[in-house]
């Protein structure tokens, strides 16, 4: 077995990355891109565990001219005068869960660094006026405007979302910060700040009225993740070692990794992306996991679905316009902002004419996001429960192409459901009761770790359901008030399995019925 290389798994710093031979994806020729921009403020906004802060090392290499970092990689090639500007990095991580005095003094500890090489007034109290007071002497010590980066500016504000006393009091902390960055314009050579939401009341938003938020910008769109093609040319070794770690080719591999991993979009012009800190827990680990909602759901997020009772069988497959999902913070009717700038959802389509975006779940590791976290609370279930229940019987039949004995499996499952309040109560809500129990299954498909897919767009309409399995895809139309025989004609009418046929794997479609008086399947006929 060939050597494993070594992959940086919480590794955040550029130049540690570099020196110690980490695998390194270069981005650097899109770093020099940025750094072209002529508006000196930046916005960057992306996912959690999506290499926001590796960017900004990078950007704190560059900008301080640590050239031999980077040489041999593409921004060497390029046009650059590789001066030394001082440069203010602060990482606002460090200040989750804090109390607003909490902030006050974490910011106070980075600054003190700073002071260290620029000196301090002892009449600057506040960080707000420290940070300013840095600025000012950093461009008079070195004659250099200075280069400031902001990483992760919303993360002590996200975990306040819900409290109304610290929210207040922690923006007055952060806004007294933030508010002093447009006045120092003429001494600040770059400004770039990353997040995941938009906080439009903070004067990072509103008092730097001119600052490009370069979130969905199409020659952006590949700045953190790994594209198709650096996947099959700078990681084909690691994908070779997974294989083969696995049992399998690097083909098989390579499908895994796309099915588990890939899909993102953060541009109505981009290439789909794959979540680099999953990709590099599977090489690092040797295992194709779900690695991505391992590493915790936001208590935020959750807690924004329930105060705007998102409707959990409306995820999929939104359509909306860019406005909708990528508003500010405090201007959310609902939880779609949050779910897309959180990695829950993604671009999928854009009808350029209708200026309209379809937003769908990424992948299938986002899906047990989604299922083990939302199931218990919208079916009254135990994750467990159904994972030690009948999920073995029903994965091994699915597994043989025994779709006969699978359903019979998930209809004795699905007839002794409880039929708990919280439940019916979103039944009686539903417009749709096809879709409800369209959507029930799916979840359940979900949380056994088989990637499913509802009201998929295809030429002849929307499909209900796919299911893809390793070596077949499963195509399902479910009815309430028509025969299964109906459903499944209406798969073979309006060509639901025809963008499947090139794709390798077994067809098999399937129409359902369902009855809503036993609330489990009843007929089930198979093509």
């Amino acid at each position: 077995m060939a050597q494993k290389r070594k992959y940086p798994v919480g590794i955040q710093t550029f130049s540690r990355l570099r020196r110690e031979g980490y695998v390194y994806v270069d981005k650097t020729d899109l770093v020099w891109l940025l750094a072209q921009e002529n508006n000196p403020f930046l916005f960057f906004g992306r996912p959690r565990r999506f290499g926001k802060s590796l960017l900004a090392s990078t950007l704190h290499s560059f900008f301080a001219g640590e050239r031999e970092l980077f040489k041999g990689l593409k921004v060497d090639e390029l046009e650059w005068d590789w001066k030394q500007y001082p440069v203010l990095h602060f990482d606002l991580s460090g200040a989750k869960h804090l109390p607003p005095q909490g902030v006050r003094d974490e910011l106070g500890l980075q600054l003190e660094n700073m002071e260290n090489l620029y000196g301090r007034n002892p009449n600057e109290t506040s960080p707000g006026m420290r940070m300013a007071g840095v600025v000012r002497r950093a461009y008079e010590q070195t004659g250099l405007q200075v280069v400031i980066i902001i990483d992760e500016y919303d993360a002590p504000l996200l975990d306040v979302l819900h409290e109304e006393e610290w929210l207040h009091e922690m923006r007055e902390v952060l806004q007294e910060f933030y508010q002093r960055l447009k006045m120092l314009e003429p001494m600040i050579k770059f400004c770039f700040i990353t997040g995941i939401t938009k906080f439009s009341q903070l004067s990072i938003f509103s008092t730097i009225n001119n600052i490009s938020v370069i979130s969905m910008w199409p020659k952006y769109a590949t700045l953190c993740g790994i594209t198709e093609e650096e996947l099959t040319t700078t990681l084909a070794p690691d994908i070779a070692l997974l294989a083969e770690a696995n049992d399998c080719t690097p083909e098989e591999m390579h499908q895994k990794l796309k099915t588990r991993y890939d899909g993102y979009k953060f541009s109505r012009k981009s290439p789909e992306i794959y979540n680099p800190f999953s990709l590099f827990k599977a090489f690092n680990s040797q295992e194709v996991g779900n690695y991505w909602f391992d590493s915790g759901t936001p208590s935020y997020l959750i807690r924004q679905m329930q105060k705007f009772q998102t409707d959990i069988t409306s995820l999929d497959r939104l359509e909306s316009s860019a406005t909708s999902f990528d508003k500010p913070t405090e201007a959310m009717t609902n939880a779609l902002p949050l779910l897309y700038q959180s990695g829950y959802l993604t671009i999928k389509d854009y009808d350029r004419e209708a200026e309209i975006y379809t937003l769908a779940i990424p992948n299938q590791e986002v899906q047990v996001g989604y299922t083990e976290g939302l199931l218990p609370t919208y079916l009254g279930l135990e994750t467990d429960d159904v994972q030690m229940g009948f999920a073995l019987k029903f994965w091994r039949a699915l597994k043989k192409d025994d779709l006969e004995l699978a359903l019979q499996e998930m209809q004795a499952y699905l007839a002794g459901l409880p039929y708990v309040e919280g439940f019916k109560k979103k039944l009686e809500e539903m417009a749709n009761v096809e879709g409800f129990y369209e959507y029930t299954f799916y979840l359940i498909f979900s949380m056994l770790n088989v990637y499913a897919r509802t009201q998929v767009k295809c030429h002849g309409g929307r499909i209900g359901m796919v299911v893809l399995m390793p070596t077949t895809t499963y195509v399902f139309e479910l009815k309430m008030h028509e025969t299964a025989q109906k459903a499944l004609e209406q798969i073979d009418t309006k060509g639901y399995a025809l963008p499947y046929d090139t794709e390798g794997r077994r067809v098999i479609k399937c129409g359902l019925h369902f009855d809503l008086d036993s609330r489990t399947l009843d007929e089930w006929v198979i093509g």
